[in-house]
């Protein structure tokens, strides 16, 4: 791959960050940041809110980027280095993620929020990366299944859980993010073997 179709798919899925940050933002309008500019109506305002998170979805759209841009060398290295073991491994990650998605915050949470809602959010998760792998492994090969849903589960789970346990971010900003990060993963991914077939 070369480095104008790089630079190609690096501005494409910072522009996806974008537009999903901005379309996410109508749904769950942040501390009624909408809502305060339409009564009574301020233009500027409004302007300025939706510029505000398409920063927000362009900066989620970086760190998927650099998510994505670490899994290409940590899979490389691990079919290095585990070679016909790789595979059991990835799965192995995927289950103790999935675990730490759930243990952890709910333990942070203090029996505030119910574990209900954590396994939840894990299995929505693995169900979409199953959804997303199985079409990448339909349009490339069989093997390249679970390779996507390590991926699309682990470092997902990599890139929004930090930002969650510092608490950089607030209960509505996760939905936007997490949402943004997975939009931008799966067309990573995707994108990824139609542009080396075009090559």
């Amino acid at each position: 791959m070369n480095s104008r179709k790089v630079v190609n798919l690096f501005i494409k899925t910072l522009a996806i960050g974008g537009l999903i940050g901005l379309i996410m933002s109508f749904f769950v309008n942040v501390n009624g940041a909408y809502t305060d500019n339409l009564q009574p109506l301020n233009i500027w305002g409004l302007i300025g809110v939706m510029l505000f998170f398409i920063g927000h979805g362009l900066l989620y759209s970086a760190v998927s980027q650099t998510g994505f841009f670490a899994y290409l060398f940590v899979n490389r290295f691990g079919l290095s280095i585990f070679r016909s073991f790789w595979p059991t491994v990835q799965l192995f990650l995927i289950a103790f993620i999935v675990f730490d998605l759930i243990y952890f915050p709910y333990k942070e949470a203090e029996g505030e929020v119910s574990i209900i809602w954590y396994i939840l959010a894990a299995v929505a998760i693995v169900i979409y990366g199953w959804a997303i792998a199985k079409i990448k492994a339909k349009e490339t090969k069989k093997h390249a299944f679970i390779p996507a849903l390590f991926f699309m589960v682990v470092f997902t789970v990599v890139e929004w859980v930090p930002a969650l346990r510092i608490g950089l971010i607030g209960a509505d900003f996760s939905l936007i993010m997490i949402v943004t990060l997975l939009v931008c993963n799966t067309y990573q991914l995707l994108m990824l073997h139609r542009l080396n077939k075009a090559e």
